[in-house]
């Protein structure tokens, strides 16, 4: 089935067609990771976004259910230079073409993946459209010209009713921007009894569940969207400890006073280096992010920075200066990716016992 990806600036590529037999429109954004692209479609963050895989081969351990990070994702579509033609691996449970196709997400095999993530680079992430070959171009130009794209990514993905992941220690809030299974699973691996509540949650329905500490989770969309989070945050961190993962990271930092921006082409994949500024610690992380905090509007009377991107600068860590809060703009969770940062959620549930200690002896 022959398909086109079209982009915002008139530019066509041609390729094979796989997955759900639709047509659809979205920000085209490119990741380089070289596995993990079943986490990846199912990753909320990318929601309405069409994926570049850097990687030449898709597919080829075809999927399963341990690393679904949602079961409804909202990726609207795939673009790579090959599918496997067998897919082999001992979890596996579905082939990846027939995977989409039942969760309603087009594909495009057979483009030059390096020109496209090129041009991306060098133009930044458009707007764009998977196609069949048989549609008139010039109107699918102007459907794509004339599409707006959405600014209410978190509304879509969040969910709309408080749900456990039930543990006998420290008791979690979790504030579902687009959480991944896989932080989840680091709580659950800690034996935590969390509590999960909509984006809409207000800080007295936080403070009337008595928690341990909030977790911000990931998410997609812009950040300075979140006016209601951000004002929740602002409140929430002068009486319980604050974990900001990825977009949770940048609510943070709005809610002390910081900026965020739209980057050119974001952090997409897990081979991110980030310092820790403290020790010089390197780590290799995971990343899925195109907005990121300014690190010119940090009021240092307020927050530290504390991890930074070695290739860029951007500004990969914040600490409250007075408060038991902390965040990173990468996951931690390393679903996928490596683990180099998973202490972090360790980090995170000894800064409740020093928050419990302080209160114990005041």
């Amino acid at each position: 089935m022959e398909r086109y990806l079209i982009l915002d600036d008139g530019t066509v590529f041609k390729g094979q067609g796989f997955g759900a037999k639709i047509a659809t429109t979205g920000e085209v954004v490119f990741t380089t990771g070289m596995s993990g692209y079943q986490e990846a479609i199912t990753d909320q963050s990318y929601a309405d976004q069409i994926l570049v895989f850097t990687n030449p081969l898709l597919g080829n351990y075809g999927v399963n259910l341990d690393d679904y990070e949602s079961l409804q994702p909202n990726c609207k579509g795939v673009v790579c230079r090959e599918v496997a033609r067998v897919a082999t691996n001992w979890r596996m449970q579905d082939s990846l073409p027939h995977f989409m196709e039942e969760m309603g997400i087009p594909g495009i095999s057979g483009i030059d993946t390096r020109a496209l993530t090129k041009k991306l680079r060098s133009r930044g992430t458009m707007k764009g459209a998977i196609i069949d070959a048989t549609d008139d171009l010039e109107h699918a130009f102007d459907q794509l010209h004339a599409t707006v794209l959405s600014d209410q990514l978190v509304a879509k993905v969040s969910t709309t009713k408080p749900y456990p992941n039930p543990g006998t220690k420290k008791n979690i809030v979790l504030i579902d921007f687009g959480v991944k299974h896989s932080i989840l699973r680091e709580l659950a691996a800690r034996d935590c009894n969390t509590i999960v509540l909509p984006y809409t949650a207000t800080a007295q329905d936080i403070l009337k569940l008595h928690p341990d500490g909030v977790l911000l989770s990931n998410g997609p969309g812009d950040p300075e969207m979140m006016t209601e989070a951000v004002a929740m945050v602002a409140e929430i961190q002068e009486h319980l400890p604050v974990f900001g993962i990825c977009l949770g990271h940048q609510i943070l930092a709005r809610a002390n006073g910081a900026k965020t921006f739209k980057m050119k082409f974001g952090h997409r994949g897990f081979n991110h280096p980030v310092r820790e500024n403290a020790t010089g610690r390197i780590m290799f992380t995971s990343q899925n992010h195109g907005y990121a905090v300014d690190p010119a509007s940090i009021d240092p009377e307020k927050l530290i920075v504390t991890h930074t991107e070695i290739n860029d600068n951007v500004v990969e860590g914040i600490k409250h200066r007075h408060y038991p809060a902390f965040s990173v703009q990468f996951h931690p969770d390393a679903a996928p990716g490596p683990m180099d940062a998973v202490d972090l959620f360790d980090d995170f549930l000894q800064m409740i016992d020093m928050r419990k200690e302080d209160k114990t002896n005041a």
